[in-house]
């Protein structure tokens, strides 16, 4: 064997192993790519000029950092994308809190960075001057296009990622690396003639821009009621219907989250404990007047205190007013 092949079959091993001790952690799936200039870039900045990112002026404050993942690691050669299923019962209980199932259980930030860490010792120990950055969700990084590549799934129609073999019940985690792995081959796959998900959507927030279906955040329930800051228009009021925190509707009536017989790991439920450790959640009477101790005492841990106490308020406010109407 050349040195160059016996080098080639080192690095295969090595990403062998890597995703064998992934797979460990009990992570629904493990893929790698090159950390290369992200390529979606010109359609990212698009959106943003579009106005379609609502009041997350963040997003475009850290557009240049999206750009190539050197801004977040000095060095860094590959990207190790990590997926974690959440999916649970919908939950939904006449009177109560409707919440998206990522959300019920312990925050996933949390549960995502425990495990990228122990990936991350993992590494160190047979690489101790190799540096690492974890990335969830809150760092510049365009996550799916990462994900994308790393064969973690494609983008559907609703903008969500989608395992054709999974689905698309999963959140997502990073670990960059200045170690260098074998990359995987991109995710392939397509919604073909599909609109369940733009026909379902309660308020016509899947829109076709260019060439793509993209997200209008002004009109999305998941933005309105997490990222939006202030009072709701009576029209933002009424689109929330019966959501207090986030949306699942797009992938509810996905196909992709249907189990089939040739596809029994589609819609299957969580295993992780953290995400199905939620306490109980006081009625929406109760949550339109919650106080900041009790406030406080319940988000603590949980992905709902992105919304804030006066958010969360103003969300089952809504949420009573629409049941109130017949909304």
């Amino acid at each position: 064997m050349s040195p160059q092949a016996r080098n080639i079959a080192l690095v295969a091993l090595a990403s062998d192993n890597l995703k064998s001790f992934v797979r460990g952690l009990g992570l629904q799936a493990v893929g790698i790519v090159n950390a290369e200039p992200a390529q979606s870039m010109d359609a990212y900045e698009a959106w943003l000029a579009a106005g379609l990112h609502g009041d997350m002026e963040y997003l475009a404050r850290h557009a240049k950092l999206k750009r190539d993942p050197v801004e977040l690691l000095p060095g860094v050669c590959s990207v190790i994308a990590v997926a974690l299923n959440y999916n649970q019962s919908n939950g939904a209980q006449a009177g109560m809190p409707r919440i998206a199932r990522y959300a019920r259980g312990r925050d996933y930030h949390k549960v995502l960075r425990g495990k990228l860490k122990a990936v991350e010792r993992y590494l160190t120990e047979g690489h101790p001057g190799a540096s690492f950055r974890i990335c969830v969700d809150s760092a510049p990084l365009l996550e799916r296009e990462y994900a994308h590549l790393a064969g973690l799934g494609w983008f559907g129609k609703n903008t969500c990622l989608i395992d054709s073999r999974h689905g698309s019940w999963f959140v997502l985690g990073f670990l960059l690396t200045t170690l260098d792995f074998e990359p995987d081959s991109p995710a392939v796959g397509g919604c073909g003639t599909c609109r369940k998900c733009i026909d379902a959507c309660p308020t016509g927030a899947i829109i076709h821009a260019g060439e793509r279906w993209v997200i209008d955040s002004r009109r999305c329930i998941s933005y309105l009621t997490i990222e939006k800051r202030g009072d709701f228009t009576t029209e933002e009021a009424r689109m929330v219907g019966e959501w207090t925190f986030g949306c699942d509707v797009c992938q509810e009536v996905c196909p992709f989250n249907e189990p089939r017989q040739t596809q029994p790991l589609r819609g299957r439920e969580t295993s992780v404990p953290d995400f199905l450790t939620a306490g109980a959640w006081p009625s929406l009477v109760e949550l339109a007047r919650i106080g900041e101790q009790e406030w406080d005492e319940l988000t603590r841990g949980s992905p709902v205190r992105r919304a804030g106490m006066e958010g969360l308020r103003r969300n089952a406010v809504a949420n009573l007013g629409n049941r109130a109407s017949g909304g």
